[in-house]
C-alpha cells in the first residue's frame, strides 16, 4: 500500500463526501498559510486542485483559503500531529491529524490504539520512506507509466486502484513531477507528501480482516487525515 490507507467501500457511505470536504478544507487551511494565490503556493495549488476534482463548492473552498490567510476573524489554530504506533499483528501504522486541540486528539489516539500499540515518535517511520505520492489515470492503453515516471522524473511507479498509477517522488520534486506528468500522457487525482512502506506486511484474510477494522475506525475518527500503513496488497 504505497499511497495512504483507504477505507474499504468508503464511497458508497452517505456522509463521505462531507468527510472528504472537511479533509481537504483543512489541508488547503493550513496550506494558504504560506499564501492566498495558488500560483505563487505550489502546496496550496495541490490540494486546491485537489479539491476542485473531488467538486468541492467553490464557496467552501474560498473560505478555507481565507481562513488560512488570515482573512477571516475566528478561524481555528489548526496544528499537524503525527502519531506512530502498531495495528493488532504488530502492524507499522502512521497517523496524520490536523486539529485544534492536542489534548483531545491525543486521547482519541490513546483510545483508538488499544487494539493495537501507541509508539513514541520514531518507533515506526524508520520503516517507511517519507515521499511525493502522485495517483494519476493513463488517458489511452497505450499511455505507458515507466516512460512517463522517467520523462516526469519520479522516483518509481507501482499500480493502484481502478487503472490508476501512483508515482513515487522525492518530496522536492512533488510539484514538478505533477506538472510534468500531463504532458506524459496522464490525468492527475491527487498528489501529496506521504510515507511509503519499506517492509510491507502480507497477512491471513482472518488477520488482515482484523487489521481493517481497527483503521477504519482510526480513519473516521474527525481529527484524522490520512493513515499509512506497512500492509502488502
Amino acid at each position: 500500500m504505497g499511497a495512504q490507507w483507504k477505507a474499504r467501500h468508503k464511497e458508497i457511505a452517505a456522509n463521505a463526501k462531507g468527510k472528504i470536504f472537511g479533509k481537504l478544507s483543512k489541508e488547503i487551511t493550513v496550506a494558504a498559510r504560506g499564501g492566498a494565490d495558488p500560483d505563487l503556493n505550489s502546496r496550496l495549488r495541490l490540494v486546491v486542485e485537489q479539491a476542485k476534482k473531488a467538486s468541492m463548492p467553490r464557496e467552501t473552498l474560498e473560505r478555507a483559503i481565507k481562513k488560512g490567510a488570515g482573512l477571516l476573524e475566528g478561524g481555528a489554530n489548526l496544528e499537524r500531529l503525527v502519531y506512530e504506533g502498531f495495528a493488532p499483528h504488530r502492524i507499522p501504522v502512521i497517523v496524520e491529524c490536523l486539529s485544534d486541540n492536542i489534548n483531545r486528539t491525543m486521547s482519541s489516539m490513546r483510545v483508538l490504539f488499544r487494539k493495537g500499540q501507541l509508539g513514541a515518535e520514531g518507533s515506526v517511520s524508520w520503516d517507511f520512506s517519507h515521499v511525493g505520492m502522485i495517483e494519476a489515470t493513463p488517458n489511452s492503453k497505450e499511455t505507458d507509466a515507466e516512460v512517463a515516471a522517467i520523462e516526469a522524473g519520479a522516483q518509481d511507479f507501482e499500480p493502484a486502484d481502478e487503472g490508476a498509477t501512483l508515482f513515487i517522488t522525492d518530496i522536492t520534486d512533488l510539484d514538478a513531477v505533477y506538472r510534468a506528468l500531463p504532458a506524459q500522457g496522464f490525468t492527475v487525482i491527487s498528489a501529496q507528501l506521504g510515507y511509503r512502506p519499506k517492509n510491507p506486511v502480507t497477512l491471513t484474510d482472518a488477520e488482515r480482516e482484523e487489521v481493517e477494522a481497527f483503521l477504519e475506525a482510526i480513519d473516521a475518527d474527525d481529527d484524522v487525515q490520512n493513515v499509512y500503513v506497512g500492509l502488502a496488497g
